[in-house]
């Protein structure tokens, strides 16, 4: 298939719009319109991994990490990321990337952790504002069901667990059409009364182009008349980490060393004990510093992430319990998300799984 296909149902689920605004995920070296057969799966994208689909015929990289993160002013070769890049050129291999966009939904890294931890009843730890909008718009009576259906099947109409919501109230439009005009109803030069539907819904605003085009492929009039306003409501499905709660509660010692176990890691950096019962876990995939005031806040006993810093652990306060687990081994399993994700949608593609351990941190133990 395309490579655009590939990319543009990924996007679906993780879409560009939801990533980072210090982020560059989408596809970064490589052409929408080339052919893949097969792709390989990486947390990172490194010189040998570029080898490694160069061995097995891989025609796309798709990474976690993003191997460009700001602008390259030279190709010499004297940076990792410049033998990578060109590396991937020279042998027509895509570089794809999917990374804060993937942890900010639902179904991402974070989800991910929270199964491989046994934690249920998950929720978004920090929800983000500013990605919903609010479609108003007016129509015939009669038409009102089919242009509702055509918003909710564009994909508006989502608030949390609930589909296709929206408010109606009836009132009368008034509409004269100029000599050019050809109305649905009425005639030109006429003032029309019309028994009208006022229809709002809400949608996320990367869809807005889809969903007006799906407006105005679906009401009955020539000019159609609608507005649009910006919220600032949260987007609960849309977000920072991730929150929920142990089947049972565990001492802390004995937490850890499920999360030891279970995310496979040679060691576990954390504050001292708080001495209370672990059953409320936040978590966040890399460097999620910046959430422990939200954990705090949401009643969390335990907070897993990684790349903490020394005084950094002191803003614990004895409130929650902090476990590091380094980076590389907070994500880990995104691979394999990747996989799955891919597999379910394009059952006879190809897919490989790395087998470079791209984890640049060792351990002596």
């Amino acid at each position: 298939m395309k490579l655009a296909q590939l990319t543009a149902y990924l996007e679906t689920l993780a879409p560009l719009a939801y990533q980072e605004d210090y982020d560059n995920s989408g596809l970064i070296v490589g052409r929408p319109d080339t052919e893949v057969t097969q792709a390989l799966i990486s947390l990172d994208c490194t010189e040998a991994v570029v080898d490694e689909a160069v061995t097995t015929g891989c025609q796309v990289i798709i990474s976690h990490h993003p191997i460009v993160f700001k602008g390259l002013k030279k190709f010499n070769g004297n940076t990792y990321v410049e033998r990578v890049v060109e590396k991937a050129i020279r042998n027509n291999i895509a570089l794809y990337a999917i990374h804060t966009n993937l942890d900010n939904v639902m179904a991402g890294v974070n989800a991910r952790i929270c199964d491989t931890l046994g934690v249920t009843n998950t929720r978004i730890l920090a929800p983000r504002h500013n990605l919903l909008k609010k479609l108003v718009t007016y129509v015939p009576v009669a038409q009102a069901e089919q242009v509702r259906k055509a918003l909710f099947h564009a994909g508006a109409g989502h608030i949390g667990n609930y589909s296709e919501c929206s408010f109606n109230a009836e009132g009368t439009g008034t509409f004269k059409g100029g000599e050019n005009s050809d109305p649905y109803v009425g005639e030109p030069g006429i003032r029309h009364h019309e028994d009208e539907m006022r229809i709002e819904t809400v949608y996320p605003a990367n869809l807005e182009s889809k969903i007006i085009m799906a407006l105005v492929l679906a009401h009955p009039y020539e000019e159609v008349a609608y507005d649009l306003y910006n919220l600032t409501n949260q987007h609960q499905e849309i977000g920072s980490g991730m929150i929920g709660e142990l089947d049972a509660a565990m001492d802390e010692a004995e937490f850890l060393a499920e999360v030891k176990a279970a995310m496979d890691c040679a060691v576990i950096r954390h504050t001292a004990f708080t001495g209370k019962q672990v059953k409320k876990v936040a978590v966040c995939g890399g460097s999620g510093g910046f959430l422990l005031k939200h954990a705090i806040a949401a009643g969390a006993d335990v907070f897993v992430t990684a790349d903490y810093k020394y005084h950094e652990f002191f803003d614990a306060e004895g409130k929650i319990l902090i476990a590091d687990i380094g980076h590389f081994e907070s994500e880990q399993f995104t691979q394999q998300l990747l996989c799955e994700i891919i597999q379910k949608k394009f059952v006879n593609f190809a897919i490989r799984l790395t087998k470079v351990n791209t984890n640049p941190v060792k351990y002596f133990i």
